[in-house]
């Protein structure tokens, strides 16, 4: 057994130790649950954990005598994936109560392989915000510093999986949401192409942009998740039916000779701490052998202004569902025969100040008489960002950059300011516009010992390449391996 805590240990570590009866799943499990205990209340990375829920789940898991990739691993779950049974509430009092009738795709894939699902990592509401602060149960904290933000929507699970509250998680990604916490948080985070991870069971922020991802604390043990949930399924229309690799197998294959490109960049609100660690990773992939070469990705600078047209429109559309009707928070009106009232009042109190100011925005720009000049403008230039990245990809393979601008920011610090806010995104957000995959590796900290993320970028459904080059530069590091120290709750 090695001397480091079961919750503290990698998927790839685990696997042999459970499959060879080193370690037991029971064992895993209350290891991980009693370091929940002691530190969920201080940091907020879970909405809540059903203890006698898991272990009842991981019983049945054994009966079941699947002993496949992650058996007897739990794995945390973002609160907007639909697990069966188990409230799923996207952090929002609109869908309080409602029990998911059916698991989602990735929920069902990691099953088979014999995971245990842990639910209900918190996140900012319908994935609404870079913080984690727009949650209806209250913030996640960093668990590098408890007076900072983890980042969001999926802050929940990032700071679950730096704080050895998680072996590994799922979050979703639509504009950074699994990178930037990542950065945040000195973890690993993923977002695949749009189409390489089935969308059913996710509940819907924008659905040309959302994609689910791994967050894990090493780049292997990212393979080993994506390996798990990617492929085509006939249940989401927007599945692509494309071959998926052996990430895990190409992990180490050679690096050297990889063309990496360096974009010109919008430079607004870039730390200095945050160009330094990214100037000296790229150092680090020239050492391994990467050619690095300056890039140009015409139209990148309008990613932000087209990013909060077409996603708010999105929103604004998927999130009429709300009402109150069918499930979730149902307010009376005071005239029980007005639903127009019923409305109202159960929109008003079910959704939290950032959820209406994006409904509000996208529903404007659908507006009759604003259509053609905001959301069709908006969708021509994503266009025209999308070529830029087809034009960069035929010079090469992966493009580098900074995952977020700065290092974590302080809780309350942006809440007031929201273009500030939305800037978190900023060198994020193209990827999603684009479809193309990303992931953010630890890559440094900041003077004040926060960390900072490098984002590669790749050509669509090129994450082996991804995954290669992210593993090369993690094993010349050392930047993966901190742990910050925890409080108590």
């Amino acid at each position: 057994m090695p001397a480091r805590a079961p919750s503290a240990l990698t998927i790839h570590e685990l696997h042999p130790l459970l499959i060879s009866g080193q370690l037991s799943p029971a064992e895993l499990l209350e290891d991980l649950l009693a370091r929940i205990a002691g530190h969920n209340g201080a940091y907020g990375a879970y909405i809540d954990v059903a203890a006698d829920q898991l272990r009842e789940q991981l019983r049945r898991q054994l009966a079941s005598g699947r002993r496949g990739r992650l058996f007897g691993i739990p794995i945390t779950v973002k609160d907007n994936l639909c697990v069966a049974g188990e409230q799923t509430t996207c952090a929002s009092k609109i869908l309080a109560g409602f029990r998911a009738p059916y698991d989602a795709t990735v929920i069902e894939r990691l099953r088979q392989e014999g995971a245990v699902i842990v639910p209900r990592a918190n996140m900012d509401e319908f994935a609404f915000g870079s913080s984690t602060e727009n949650s209806a149960y209250g913030a996640t904290r960093n668990p590098w510093d408890r007076q900072r933000v983890p980042g969001g929507s999926s802050g929940g699970s990032a700071a679950a999986v730096a704080a050895d509250l998680a072996i590994g998680a799922l979050g979703s990604d639509t504009g950074g949401s699994i990178r930037q916490p990542a950065s945040f948080c000195n973890v690993v985070g993923l977002k695949p192409t749009y189409g390489r991870v089935s969308r059913y069971g996710l509940i819907a922020f924008a659905s040309s942009l959302d994609q689910i991802g791994p967050l894990t604390k090493d780049v292997r043990d990212a393979a080993h998740l994506l390996s798990v949930i990617a492929g085509h399924d006939p249940m989401d229309s927007t599945s692509a039916p494309v071959e998926v690799p052996d990430y895990v197998a190409q992990l180490e294959a050679p690096v050297n000779g990889l063309r990496v490109g360096l974009p010109r960049l919008p430079e607004e609100g870039i730390e200095p701490d945050v160009r330094r660690c990214v100037e000296a990773a790229v150092q680090v992939l020239q050492r391994l052998g990467a050619a690095v070469e300056r890039i140009e990705l015409p139209f990148i600078d309008h990613s932000i202004e087209t990013y909060y047209i077409v996603a708010t429109a999105e929103a604004s559309s998927n999130l009429a569902r709300y009402a109150g009707v069918h499930y979730g928070l149902r307010e009376p009106a005071e005239d029980r025969s007005s639903l127009i009232e019923m409305y109202l009042r159960t929109r008003t109190a079910g959704f939290g100040a950032e959820a209406k100011r994006r409904i509000l925005l996208g529903t404007y720009v659908l507006s009759h008489g604003y259509y053609d000049a905001y959301y069709l403008k908006a969708m021509q230039v994503r266009t025209l960002i999308k070529r830029s990245f087809e034009q960069a990809f035929s010079r090469c393979d992966i493009v580098v950059m900074p995952t977020s601008p700065t290092a974590a920011f302080r809780l309350g610090e942006r809440l007031t300011d929201p273009l500030q806010m939305y800037l978190s995104d900023i060198y994020t957000i193209s990827a999603n516009l684009a479809g193309v995959p990303a992931i953010s590796i630890p890559c440094g900290f900041s003077s004040s010992q926060l960390p900072v993320g490098l984002q590669l970028l790749a050509a669509p459904f090129r994450e082996e390449l991804l995954l290669r080059l992210a593993y090369a530069y993690e094993q010349a590091t050392e930047w993966h391996r901190r742990r910050p120290a925890l409080e108590q709750a």
